[in-house]
């Protein structure tokens, strides 16, 4: 069973989308005649936690190495290529149903052996386990430890309980709507593994929960049963944070679909060229670079025996400022500094080839029927350095050679960008030199590999150049991006205007209206020059035919290729 959505819409950086449901066929389990048994697969950046709720966790590139195990979606379900959306049939015997508006009410009905991959049940705790971790109250977990990346779906919940008939009910709020509920959140983290590790009061105590979140995101998951286990079609063997997770066949799995790949490693390699170089030695079979270059894409292409897919992908890079910064507290300035830049300059010299164009709305790709163009209208992104000047002119700032403030002080800050990433170094060197015509020496500080979870989580930053990725709902993202109180904020921007109309999106069960509900928020937030969006990142992945096949397009799934794994054999 399959539901279908209408329009690529929400971007998420890690796995913070909210999914739920559908079912898929069956493969026939034969292996095929190569006489490999082992698929290597590259992570191209490290990751800094094991907990994709958390601020730190919500992160790509763990939510790609936790795909194969944990429940499709990460949370129960998952989007196909043509943006239907399947529930996950290892945990569900059926869609989830809607049966009350007001207040709203979601049944779920368990598939009879959903469980774990140490064999124990899924149950209700675990539902409720998820809701204590992302719900931003107090009274279910001590929020400094909890740190989640988004309480938009947890914040809304009244209760969650089991039926007579077994089913799980989850009421929510008075007064709440969504016209996404088939895509929220249900179960990810293994209560009875918190309970079985010292944390058994986590329904009762706030400091334990919180202890019991940190415990997920620091404890790798190994094969006796310890940190996140999963639902899904493999099971860890071994990991070691931010540098491999090998797998192995989970013998407790549920699903309709059997996975044949007897051993699967997904192992960080950083950059492109470096995939690459693995690529043509044969010690990976495949890859989803992060960075789209056309001179690493040549060199694949050389090769019969490799595929290269590449698309318009949901993936959309951007310039984020730090709010609390001294000088980038004044909106006038940020919206100068925004001027300045030539996003489409950024866009030729990045993409000579490919024809890569500025992205003008924060939640919508332009093949969507609910994009809207709001930021031409600011000047952002048209490097137009008289109208930047004139920004700060009128704002008190003295232009020249050394831009001062109004207080007579020295404009500088820096700009932070990931350090194996040729896209963004690139982008980040094009704004300093914009930059510097109107008097600001932009200091380009690097991050090192696999901590920019860490430096979002840490407002470690003045200005900065990273990526959401993608899901086919659009809901969640304005609460996610620009909320006050949103834990993916990581700017700190705040906007009473804006929080106002970002709780309309959700207050409806109509599509269309959240829609235009959504685009209202962009109207308030693009002048305020917080998040500058740069581009939707053209993607590729590679693979080695000649050994694997199975790996497609997925634009609408945030574990890009690897969305449907399970599916993946050895030819």
């Amino acid at each position: 069973m399959a539901l279908t959505r209408r329009a690529l819409g929400g971007l998420s950086l890690g796995g913070g989308a909210a999914l739920t449901l559908a079912a898929c066929g069956g493969n026939d389990g034969d292996s095929g005649g190569s006489g490999k048994t082992e698929i290597i697969w590259a992570i191209s950046s490290a990751w800094t936690s094991w907990n994709e709720n958390t601020q730190s966790g919500n992160n790509s590139y763990g939510h790609q190495a936790m795909t194969p195990m944990t429940p499709w979606g990460q949370t129960g379900g998952e989007f196909a290529p043509d943006g239907t959306f399947h529930y996950d049939d290892a945990i569900f015997a059926a869609a989830p149903e809607l049966v009350s508006e007001a207040p709203m009410q979601i049944k779920y009905v368990l598939n009879e052996n959903a469980q774990w991959s140490d064999g124990n049940p899924v149950r209700l705790e675990d539902f409720i386990f998820q809701w204590y971790s992302v719900s931003g109250n107090v009274a279910h977990a001590n929020q400094e430890k909890a740190l989640p990346a988004s309480i938009d779906w947890g914040s809304q919940i009244a209760s969650i309980e089991q039926a007579e008939d077994g089913s799980i009910l989850v009421t929510y709020a008075e007064g709440y709507s969504d016209p996404e509920w088939l895509f929220s959140s249900t179960v990810y983290l293994p209560s009875h593994v918190a309970e079985a590790n010292g944390f058994a009061d986590w329904q009762t105590d706030p400091e334990v929960m919180g202890d019991a979140i940190q415990y997920f995101e620091v404890t790798a998951p190994t094969a006796d049963g310890q940190g996140v286990l999963g639902t899904g079609p493999y099971k860890v063997v071994d990991a070691k944070l931010g540098e491999y997770v090998v797998y192995e066949i989970n013998e407790n799995y549920q699903g309709s679909i059997k996975p044949t790949i007897e051993k699967l490693t997904l192992r960080v390699i950083e950059g492109s060229e470096a995939i690459t170089t693995e690529m043509r030695q044969g010690t990976i079979d495949g890859a989803w670079p992060s960075e789209f270059s056309e001179e690493e894409n040549a060199k694949i292409a050389e090769n019969p025996d490799f595929a290269m897919e590449t698309y318009a992908g949901s993936v959309w890079q951007h310039f984020d400022s730090n709010t609390q910064n001294k000088f980038l507290k004044d909106v006038e300035l940020r919206k100068a500094v925004f001027t300045a830049i030539n996003v489409q300059d950024i866009c030729d010299k990045n993409y000579p080839e490919t024809g890569v164009k500025q992205k003008l709305s924060h939640f919508f790709l332009p093949d969507s029927p609910y994009w809207v163009d709001h930021i031409t209208a600011t000047g952002q992104g048209s490097g137009d350095v008289e109208a930047a000047n004139a920004i700060l002119t009128a704002a008190g700032y003295t232009t020249g050679e050394t831009l001062m403030s109004p207080d007579g002080e020295a404009v500088t800050f820096n700009m932070r960008y990931a350090d194996s990433n040729p896209v963004r170094k690139l982008a980040a060197e094009l704004a300093q030199a914009s930059l510097a015509e109107i008097g600001i020496a932009l200091e380009l500080v690097a991050i090192p590999d696999g901590e920019l979870g860490n430096v979002l989580a840490e407002a470690d930053f003045d200005l900065i150049i990273f990526g959401w990725i993608g899901s086919a709902a659009f809901t969640v993202q304005p609460s996610q991006y620009f909320h006050t109180d949103s834990g993916s904020n990581y700017g700190k921007y705040s906007n009473p205007v804006a929080d106002e109309a970002i709780d309309k999106v959700r207050s409806t069960f109509d599509l269309d209206e959240a829609a235009q509900f959504a685009n209202d928020v962009d109207a308030i937030v693009a002048p305020d020059a917080y998040t500058l969006p740069l581009f939707d990142e053209p993607q590729v992945f590679y693979v080695n035919k000649a050994v694997l096949e199975g790996p497609v397009v997925n634009p609408a799934s945030q574990a890009g290729p690897l969305w449907n794994i399970r599916e993946w054999k050895i030819v």
